[in-house]
């Protein structure tokens, strides 16, 4: 069968690839032998998001007496049944893509899809039979899995990636993480908040450490206030499983020691599928597990397409879904911007939360350049205290001669969905006395955004 476009993967890149392809015309089919929605939407973004409201439904619960709320009797996390509302919110997302694809005319194919000469997709089925599919355009979108150390193997019982951390059959006890990045500090929240015993373990200086500075010492401490465990500078050097409980050896600038934990996750990040698809067959050029595209995710073959966390770039779902959409629009003759990477947002969806997008201030000052730095914390909030959610601020970076928006850096409450004014004010090469200028309503956690702004000016009111 002949296609115009084929898209081999159906994660938030390929699925939104796919989709805008078929708005526009195009013939098209996607190559997916798993869940439609990919990694995102079966076991990442999605289900875990599912598993940290359950959390903090349970924590309103346990302190519902801070709120003028009296609960009678205990007040416990039913493990089970969050895993079951997690998987249950997964499933009716996937459903929602194969909706997706029937009102947009997408085709279905289910199975393993490897690139070959000619522009030919070769799709095997989960019975072995191969059929091949010529396209006029190929988009290889086939996302990354768990990542493993050597001295860290998963076996999936003792030693856990992601994908079992929201499975597990039991809440365990206790817990040893290995990586504070976004999943990492995730599940450490998480299993933290309904009761187990966290350590979370980071080769870094800093816990979160893509993040500013500010952000992460501020982290770190409201994580151990709620009882984790946080060890930086610090590696895993082997995990002993032969017990009952997993006997982690930790290496630290003061020796080594030893930490007991019924399980050890590993967050250490993500490594790309790039195996048996076909890239050597086919000619196409990669380095270090990532495929090299231009600016429109044409490969070095023509035809054939990168996108998502296989090509450079952030690994985040959001990222993944606007360089499908790019990518299509080129195929199908508009003429789309090039993706700007310096203004993608980045999320945390701890307790407090993290968003942050641009330069941290560390990066600005590295520039050579003068500039204004604002922060308003969230114990000046009116809202954040009515909440009962002080922990953390607003943090801005401007240039001071031009009032370029550099960077923004915000931890609390909700501050994922505050962090898209930022962006789009950079977008649209707002300065940073517009923000200041313009009216924020009140009482709201997003005032904070204008008030850094004011701090950064030396005008600020409320602190």
């Amino acid at each position: 069968m002949n296609y115009d476009l084929i898209v081999i993967g159906s994660g938030p890149g390929g699925y939104v690839a796919a989709i805008r392809g078929s708005q526009l015309g195009l013939k098209t089919a996607v190559v997916e032998r798993a869940e439609l929605g990919g990694i995102c939407l079966n076991w990442g973004c999605i289900p875990t998001k599912a598993l940290l409201k359950s959390a903090q439904v349970f924590q309103y619960a346990s302190h519902a007496a801070n709120y003028g709320v009296k609960i009678e009797g205990d007040v416990k996390p039913d493990f089970e049944a969050m895993v079951k509302r997690s998987r249950d919110v997964a499933a009716g997302m996937s459903n929602g893509i194969q909706y997706l694809f029937k009102k947009n005319k997408v085709d279905h194919i289910k199975g393993f899809g490897k690139v070959k000469p000619g522009k030919v997709v070769e799709v095997t089925d989960e019975n072995g039979q191969t059929t091949e599919y010529q396209a006029s355009h190929i988009i290889i979108a086939t996302g990354a899995r768990s990542r493993e150390l050597p001295n860290l193997k998963q076996d999936g019982v003792k030693i856990i990636g992601y994908r079992q951390a929201m499975t597990l059959p039991t809440q365990p006890k206790s817990m040893v993480v290995v990586g504070s990045g976004a999943i990492g500090s995730e599940f450490a929240h998480f299993y933290n908040a309904i009761g187990t015993e966290v350590t979370l373990v980071e080769f870094m200086p800093n816990i979160v450490p893509v993040e500013d500075e500010e952000v992460s010492k501020q982290l770190e401490r409201s994580f151990k206030k709620a009882g984790i465990k946080v060890m930086t500078n610090a590696s895993v050097e082997a995990v002993d499983t032969t017990g009952d409980l997993c006997k982690v050896t930790i290496k630290t600038k003061k020796g080594e020691e030893v930490v007991e934990a019924e399980i050890v996750l590993s967050a250490v990040g993500v490594a790309t599928n790039l195996e048996g698809i076909g890239l050597e067959e086919t000619g196409i050029a990669h380095e270090k597990g990532k495929i090299a595209v231009d600016d429109y995710y044409n490969t070095n073959v023509p035809g054939y397409y990168a996108i998502g966390d296989i090509v450079h770039g952030p690994a985040l779902a959001h990222v993944a879904s606007h360089e499908g959409i790019i990518c299509v629009e080129k195929i199908a003759g508009h003429h789309p911007e090039p993706l700007n990477y310096g203004n993608i947002p980045g999320c945390t969806y701890t307790s407090p939360e993290i968003a942050s997008v641009g330069m941290t201030e560390k990066a600005a000052r590295e520039t050579g350049r003068e500039i204004k730095v604002g922060k308003f914390p969230f114990t000046a909030s009116g809202k954040a205290s009515a909440a009962g959610a002080k922990d953390g601020f607003v943090k801005v970076i401007v240039d001071a001669q031009y009032g370029e928006i550099l960077g923004a850096h915000m931890i609390g409450e909700n501050v994922t969905e505050m962090i898209a004014e930022i962006v789009a004010a950079r977008k649209l090469e707002s300065t940073g006395r517009e923000i200041i200028d313009t009216v924020h309503p009140h009482p709201t956690l997003s005032e904070a955004v204008m008030e850094a702004m004011a701090a950064a000016y030396g005008e600020v009111v409320h602190i």
